[in-house]
């Protein structure tokens, strides 16, 4: 009796909400989480004046390649273009285009793919390039769950991963191309399809 009513109330929750509450979560505190953190970063490593996104700044070289950066005395006008400079104009732009794409929810499972991706690279430069310590590093087990690269980046990742397997729903600029070029959706089951 009580099995049948457990699994009475879990199999109707899962039924309301598969297709639509789990991308619509993740994207939302991802909006609401790491959005502005990711926006406010991007904004320090843009230039100056209209055309500033094809020009980083000195403070986008230090943040992205710190060795390679303080090596040059800061003198970004010493390092060159390729591939270094073209590391950090790239890396700028993901640090903008991404964390759009995922919260309009387009081209959602890859622009999550490129979020881990860029996550795991930011935190080896911060690892690697810039020195941080074993607190802030953290570790998976240790019983503190305030480091700033293992724990909170892990969950980071996690609302990614949930993107890339769950796709983001039906509310969603994908699902809403997916209903314009025929892709067939069917919310509520098993075998929904996504755009991206």
């Amino acid at each position: 009796m009580l099995v049948n009513l457990y699994q009475g109330i879990f199999g109707w929750l899962e039924r309301v909400t598969d297709g639509w509450f789990l991308g619509l979560t993740a994207r939302f505190l991802f909006a609401g989480i790491l959005f502005m953190y990711f926006w406010n970063s991007a904004m320090t490593k843009l230039g100056d004046g209209f055309f500033g996104f094809l020009s980083p700044t000195a403070g986008a070289y230090a943040q992205i390649l710190p060795q390679i950066t303080e090596a040059a005395g800061y003198d970004v006008s010493q390092i060159p273009f390729l591939p270094y400079g073209l590391i950090v104009l790239l890396g700028t732009w993901a640090e903008i285009v991404i964390p759009v794409l995922i919260v309009l929810g387009l081209f959602t499972r890859a622009a999550s793919v490129g979020f881990i991706g860029f996550v795991i690279v930011m935190s080896v430069v911060d690892v690697v390039g810039h020195g941080v310590a074993g607190a802030t590093i953290g570790a998976f087990f240790d019983g503190n769950p305030s480091s700033v690269i293992v724990d909170q980046r892990a969950l980071w990742i996690f609302l990614a991963i949930v993107l890339v397997v769950r796709g983001p729903g039906v509310f969603s600029l994908d699902w809403v191309l997916g209903k314009w070029f025929g892709v067939q959706h069917e919310a509520g089951t098993k075998d929904s399809k996504s755009l991206a």
